[in-house]
């Protein structure tokens, strides 16, 4: 076993290979990120959707730690089901926290594991895209893990958030861990690429990917900001 460096904490792979004692234990790990990063304000830093299409990739590795599924399809249904409860039980979470302490995180001083600016850019996306905002977030880094947050903040009803919160939570789950799987069997067969030797790649593009809307989000407003002040 190689030595420990710091900088394999970003790279999704690691968790999912991860081990104890010899024991395979990155399904546990998994479940656990999807939770944290779609429920706890300090799990935005955590990878999201670079991780779920990961773990498509590793859909057979990842759950023959718990059974062993013949069908390479069921394997992958279950395996998405599973991450899907752990967004919606995280989510659920989140709606409760920020139902709980809305005022408190208003008012809190920003940390390492509090940005107060990602709470406020959350509530502007959500009150832009409503309900909506619950399904769109969770295609976007940090706005996914606030989005929850906010949505129990503005006393959103909860049969109207936890219908999105379902909804958006099995979108998430079976979009990227399906496009991980399939994309992996496409290029392996018609390319002779296996994507596992290029996980690296595959992690930066997703992260370009899913940051876009973020950053044209921020140039937008620097751009209105300095039109405003110009005006002035």
């Amino acid at each position: 076993m190689g030595s420990f460096e710091w900088t394999q904490l970003l790279n999704p792979e690691f968790y999912i290979n991860l081990k104890v004692s010899g024991v395979p234990i990155g399904i546990y790990v998994v479940l656990f990120i999807v939770f944290a990063e779609t429920g706890l304000f300090a799990g935005f830093f955590l990878p999201g959707d670079s991780l779920l299409f990961l773990s498509g990739i590793y859909s057979t590795e990842l759950t023959s730690t718990l059974f062993t599924i013949n069908s390479d399809f069921l394997n992958l249904v279950v395996l998405s089901s599973m991450i899907a409860t752990a967004g919606i039980l995280g989510n659920t979470f989140g709606y409760w926290f920020g139902a709980k302490s809305g005022y408190y995180l208003y008012n809190k001083k920003d940390t390492f594991w509090f940005k107060k600016k990602y709470l406020i850019e959350s509530r502007i996306f959500f009150e832009k895209h409503g309900g909506r905002a619950i399904i769109f977030a969770r295609f976007v880094p940090i706005i996914r893990t606030f989005a929850p947050i906010v949505a129990g903040i503005v006393s959103m009803e909860k049969k109207k958030f936890m219908f999105y919160n379902i909804v958006s939570s099995f979108l998430w789950a079976f979009t990227l861990i399906f496009a991980g799987h399939y994309l992996y069997d496409l290029f392996l067969t018609k390319f002779d690429i296996d994507l596992k030797a290029h996980i690296e790649f595959i992690v930066l593009g997703i992260v370009a990917i899913t940051t876009v809307p973020l950053v044209l989000n921020y140039l937008k407003k620097r751009t209105g900001t300095k039109d405003g002040q110009e005006e002035a």
